[in-house]
């Protein structure tokens, strides 16, 4: 087995080294309009034309960075005896499908993995199976190319995710696997589930933003509850950390407000992507600061908004307005297709959405150039020889799933900037 690959997050936008991402597969295709909502769709993809859009970012993550398939490192997981026992044990007894254990422990590591993420079909061996009108002993994870969401790496640890709706909670449970027990990783986790008071704990990786190695940022509305990041206040408390935590209250509604990074992303040193109604704008929703000191909340106060609460520590942060700054139907339509959901490869150099014209335009009048995503992908364009640029792919179809780039994108390990 190769060496260790180091988790290290201490930023979004710190040099891209290593990173996880889930192509999309027949999980995907497997849903119908009627239970699309049930697997937290409002539409059902086509998957070859989403498949080849997610080459794109596939492609240019792999230019720059180590590139894992989760669907490899779950293979090579469920190869070693006792960590294929206890996954299989765990997803299970979670979801109540003990009928299928020993036919799981006996599939071959390629099948296997597949099936976990893929989904079992129901054999209709008895009445109350044959009564059932699903078609699944084990469900297919939907989700599952949305990476960002079940677990989060801060600094050289990994915080599982506790998700939200219970049709994904099998993609945390893959991940503490695949953290836990991969000869690459082996690292130490932390999971709310086995925190002694989780009564309520929801949190989800698109809510968790690495300002700094001293600085988050997280979200509280759908998706994660503010008993979540009191879950995280009790880390901090446990291991003496001394951090700045700035919360921001998001609207329950629509459902393209469900994480943090829907709203709010870094691009670069002094610029960050913003959805001007939700982070600036007057409004109802709470910004509140945290401040902890060896391990003990000193402070607790209200901030105007996240943007002067970051400036306030030092950040200098210009707002890239989502959408544009002409007219507010364009900044909804754009962010309701991720636009303002990037991912920094680098300091000034990110990828999003090219459908997201009037966000894109508005990168541009920052110093952004814009680059097809095709272009690098096939060498005619060296991300190198630009020092500012928004790498743009297609995402007609990718985006009616709801996220973009970050929502794609488990960062395992950055450049300390």
């Amino acid at each position: 087995m190769a060496d260790k690959l180091a988790v290290d997050i201490r930023s979004e936008i710190g040099d891209l080294e290593s990173v996880i991402i889930h192509s999309p597969g027949a999980e995907v295709e497997n849903m119908t309009p009627e239970n699309a909502e049930r697997a937290l769709y409002s539409d059902i993809l086509n998957l070859n034309i989403g498949l080849a859009e997610y080459g794109q970012l596939q492609g240019v993550l792999s230019k720059v960075a180590q590139t894992h398939e989760v669907r490899d490192l779950l293979c090579q997981v469920v190869q070693i005896p006792e960590a294929r026992e206890e996954l299989v044990g765990n997803i299970c007894r979670n979801e109540n499908t003990e009928g299928v254990r020993d036919y799981l422990l006996d599939l071959p590591a390629s099948l296997l993995s597949t099936a976990l993420i893929e989904g079992v079909l129901m054999e209709k061996d008895n009445l109350t199976k044959f009564l059932n009108k699903g078609r699944y002993e084990l469900m297919p994870l939907h989700n599952f190319f949305f990476m960002r969401d079940s677990a989060v790496c801060l600094s050289n640890k990994v915080i599982i995710s506790k998700m939200a709706s219970v049709v994904r909670e099998r993609e945390s449970i893959i991940m503490e696997g695949i953290f836990r027990h991969h000869p690459k990783f082996g690292v130490e986790t932390i999971n709310p589930v086995h925190w002694p008071h989780g009564s309520n704990i929801t949190i989800e990786g698109g809510d968790v933003i690495v300002a700094r190695e001293d600085v988050l940022l997280v979200g509280t509305g759908a998706r994660t509850t503010s008993q979540g990041i009191d879950f995280l206040l009790a880390w901090y408390k446990q291991e003496k950390l001394s951090k700045h935590i700035l919360v921001q209250e998001l609207p329950f509604k629509p459902e393209s407000f469900i994480h943090l990074d829907m709203v709010f992303t870094f691009l670069d040193h002094d610029k960050c992507m913003v959805y001007e109604p939700v982070i600036l704008k007057p409004n109802k929703l709470q910004t509140v600061h945290i401040i902890v000191e060896q391990g003990k909340v000193v402070s607790i106060f209200n901030e105007d908004n996240l943007l002067s609460a970051l400036n306030k520590l030092g950040f200098g942060l210009e707002p890239v307005i989502c959408g544009g700054t002409a007219d507010p139907w364009t900044q909804q339509r754009e962010q309701w297709h991720s636009g303002a959901n990037f991912f920094a490869i680098s300091p000034g150099k990110v990828i999003g959405y090219a459908r997201n014209t009037y966000t894109l335009d508005e990168l541009s009048k920052h110093g952004f150039e814009i680059i097809k995503a095709k272009s690098i992908v096939k060498c005619h364009t060296d991300i190198k020889d630009y020092k500012k640029c928004v790498i743009a792919i297609e995402g007609s179809e990718l985006a009616r799933g709801g996220g973009g780039a970050r929502c794609m994108t488990m960062p395992v390990k950055r450049k300390v900037l």
